[in-house]
């Protein structure tokens, strides 16, 4: 039987980077940072500890993201403000920043003595913004952003006039940054004409389908094959999130910075459309259960989807496999007392163990910290797949965000809460990047996107018909669906 706490625990929500960080986004200081460590100025001035940047001024911070000639900032500092900088700034005002700053020093390499090093400062700037377009190609979807650049690009051309490397190098960055925002926007799109489908998923289903309708084992009945084409399913759609998008957990929730990045709504619903598909994966399985007229069967199904998650949590997809075992915690399943008493619990049992709400998920998180180890070190993609449990991963980022302040006492950014914020997020793209290694089965996956999925009260209403009520409440309730339909009828 499942566990009964764990109907109210399971977490049903309503809510291309390894080449820009490297092997790790620890914040270590390369050399020649250090040098830079003090700004003149109490109030601009970056604060190191152990060669590792902990605070500063958001001023001071945005001109450590600015080269000279001497110096060009670390790969993790440029994803780590970039990234966290839209809390406190929009990218459109932090790219005019930044370009402010860059004509400044640009004109103090002409009037001073080192003129002929402008050249090479100017390929530094390209080099930033470049690194800039490619991380985060949807900043510049805002007009405002857009003309930013080019006020900049067309700044640091000026002193490229002999054999034009700048402008070739800022032709090929524009060129790249209009080709991903061009396939964003078609994918963008392609969602929204998806969008209302999916919402129809969900309609009420007033009397059980026929029995000739096809169920989940019809279309498939080897456990394996299914958890693999729910790690496709899953992948494909965890890939279409970027770190800005993680990004907003902290400053749509964030009241304090009143001038922090709101953005674009659309840019929520990537979150918005996984989570989901997290709720109708649960539904999905309790609709398949519930929909189940014999006992024996409905054994057999539940068995199966037991199975199913066992796979799951075997590849590394802790995500489809939390969102199974949700579905059968949903009450008008765990009610279902004489079907459970059939089953062979003791693989969902362990299922369990490794959910368990305690202790913040702690054998979960262990299970994934060796999922995690076992990607660092594999030497085949099947190995190199991770799909944690996605609202648990949004909580992490969200409690870390609200147990630490984004100010320290003296006004400086505290920098060191931005560290880990991005270096789980940037964690999480990682796992994001893996190819699929499962050939596909569009059969399978068509019916597990598009399946009739019972509305709650469906499935009480099939859950009573399949096994009676049993005490007061659970008579009270079916009294109250039955009424309901006549009423409608």
């Amino acid at each position: 039987m499942p566990f009964s706490s764990s109907q109210e625990t399971m977490p049903q929500t309503s809510i291309v980077f390894s080449s820009v960080l490297g092997s790790s986004c620890s914040g270590q200081v390369q050399p020649g940072m250090g040098e830079r460590g003090s700004v003149a100025g109490s109030s601009g001035d970056l604060i190191f500890q152990e060669g590792r940047l902990i605070s500063g001024s958001l001023e001071a911070l945005m001109e450590h993201l600015v080269p000279t000639v001497d110096y060009y900032p670390d790969r993790t500092y440029i994803f780590t403000f970039l990234l966290s900088s839209r809390v406190f700034i929009p990218p459109h005002d932090l790219l005019a920043r930044v370009g402010q700053i860059c004509l400044e020093r640009r004109q103090q390499l002409e009037t001073g003595s080192e003129k002929a090093k402008l050249k090479s400062f100017s390929a530094k700037i390209v080099q930033l913004l470049k690194e800039w377009t490619e991380a985060f190609p949807y900043d510049f979807q805002d007009e405002k952003a857009m003309a930013e650049l080019k006020v900049i690009t067309h700044r640091v051309t000026q002193c490229d006039e002999e054999n034009g490397t700048v402008k070739k190098a800022i032709a090929q960055m524009t060129q790249s940054l209009l080709l991903s925002l061009a396939a964003r926007n078609q994918l963008q799109e392609l969602r929204e004409k998806l969008r209302s489908p999916a919402m129809d998923k969900g309609s009420v289903l007033k009397a059980k389908p026929p029995a000739t309708q096809k169920d989940i084992l019809g279309v498939c009945c080897d456990p394996l094959v299914l958890a693999q084409q729910l790690t496709h399913i899953e992948l494909e759609r965890v890939s279409s999130i970027h770190p800005e998008d993680l990004m907003q957990i902290v400053s749509h929730m964030d009241s304090r910075d009143k001038h922090r990045c709101r953005g674009d709504l659309t840019k929520t619903y990537s979150l918005e459309a996984y989570d989901n598909w997290f709720n109708c994966l649960s539904m999905l399985v309790a609709t398949e259960v519930c929909r189940v007229v014999k006992k024996k069967h409905r054994t057999r199904m539940l068995e199966f989807f037991i199975d199913v998650a066992r796979e799951c949590f075997n590849i590394g997809n802790f995500n489809s496999m939390m969102a199974i075992i949700s579905g059968m915690n949903l009450s008008p399943v765990a009610r279902l007392k004489k079907t459970w008493s059939k089953v062979k619990t003791a693989k969902f049992d362990v299922l369990e163990h490794h959910m368990d709400p305690s202790s913040n998920f702690c054998n979960y998180r262990t299970a994934l910290q060796g999922a995690t180890q076992r990607s660092q070190m594999a030497n085949s993609s099947r190995e190199k797949i991770v799909i944690p449990v996605f609202n648990l991963f949004v909580k992490d980022i969200y409690f870390l965000h609200k147990i630490h302040t984004n100010h320290l006492p003296n006004g400086h950014v505290n920098f060191k809460k931005f560290w880990e914020i991005s270096r789980q997020i940037h964690e999480f793209m990682t796992w994001t990047q893996v190819e699929c290694p499962f050939e596909k089965e569009k059969k399978i996956q068509n019916y597990l996107l598009t399946a009739p999925i019972y509305s709650e009260e469906a499935l009480f209403i099939a859950s009573f018909e399949s096994e009676g009520p049993e005490n007061h409440m659970e008579k009270d309730s079916w009294k109250t669906l039955r009424t309901t339909l006549l009423n409608r009828a």
